[in-house]
This record gives structure tokens, sequence and C-alpha cells, in this order.
């Protein structure tokens, strides 16, 4: 079954270490997607999403300028990194969504570890799904290499890359049969 992703109470998040001493966060505020979720065997879903790079937001213009240039993600040259599934596992009462990301024309496989929180109906009728998803990744593995040594040791830009989703799906609704013939 066809769900359409909620954007309003949906978030692409991320974050990765910044002179080895905190971690930075960030957003990407585009993208699109669609997931076929099977409510009785989930398993047997599946997920595709295309994200806009020059969309990234980690509240700092000038570091998002420098994510969307050359050294980074390359937005003019690879505008969308995609996410396209191509299993599901159950992992005891949680799931691994195993997939293909894309960034700079670079895919690799990348499992993301996903929690399903349930379903709703909300207060229009419309059936809800919740997930929260988690994925770690080598930035060094897309091609994202930019760095600068540090005088004490270490580097500006840690290495891994922190991915953190929260979605809510809703379920498209279906015109019966009946209602089809008359339109």
């Amino acid at each position: 079954m066809s769900w359409d992703i909620d954007r309003s109470h949906t978030s692409i998040e991320f974050s990765a270490r910044h002179m080895m001493v905190t971690r930075v966060k960030g957003r990407f505020d585009r993208w699109s997607g669609t997931v076929n979720f099977d409510e009785k065997d989930p398993t047997r879903s599946s997920v595709e999403v295309e994200v806009d790079v020059a969309s990234i937001n980690t509240s700092e213009p000038q570091r998002d300028a420098h994510l969307r240039s050359p050294d980074f993600f390359d937005a003019e040259k690879s505008p969308v990194m995609t996410y396209k599934s191509r299993r599901v596992e159950r992992h005891g009462d949680r799931y691994r969504v195993i997939g293909d990301l894309t960034i700079r024309d670079i895919t690799r496989e990348v499992p993301l570890d996903v929690e399903f929180a349930g379903l709703a109906t909300d207060p229009y009728g419309n059936a809800r799904a919740g997930f929260s998803a988690t994925a770690s990744l080598s930035r060094k593995d897309f091609g994202l290499r930019w760095n600068m040594p540090l005088e004490a040791g270490g580097w500006v830009v840690g290495d891994t890359v922190n991915i953190s989703i929260d979605a809510e799906l809703v379920k498209k609704a279906t015109v019966p049969a009946a209602e089809k013939q008359t339109a």
C-alpha cells in the first residue's frame, strides 16, 4: 500500500564532529519520496527518497555555502542525493532497511536501523504510521574528503556522519471502483 510522507511531521537530520570536540547538527529542508508500507508484513515494504542537497541547513550560512560547494556536496553538479531500499529485515522488535545511498554519483549500501512507532488514526479519519531511523556512514566513502588538520592533532571535520530520520506517513486514500467509473 502506498503512503504519503507527511512533510510537516517528518525530518531528515545529520550530525558530524567539528574540531574533534563537538557535534554540528543540520537538516535538509527539501526532499520527496515514496513509501510502500505493508502493515501486515513490514519486511515487504520499500522506500525511495530524493534529497535536494542545496537545501542543507546548519543554521550557519557560510558553512551551508561551503557544504554546497565542490569541497563537499557539489550541489551544482550533483543537486540530488537518493536513497532506495533493497530489502527490509526484521531484527527483534525493530527493522533494518538495507538500501543504496547515492551522493555525488557514488553509491554505497547504507543500512537504516528503524523503529516502528505504531499506527494511529488522526481526527480526520486518516491512517498514520510513525518511524524513527538512524544510520552512521563515512563521508569519505562518498567523495566528501575536504578537511584541515588541527595544530593540536585531529581534523576540523570528523569522518563519521550520523543520520536521524523521524517520519510520519499518511495512507493514501483509495477511491472505490464505483467512484472511479463515474469520474
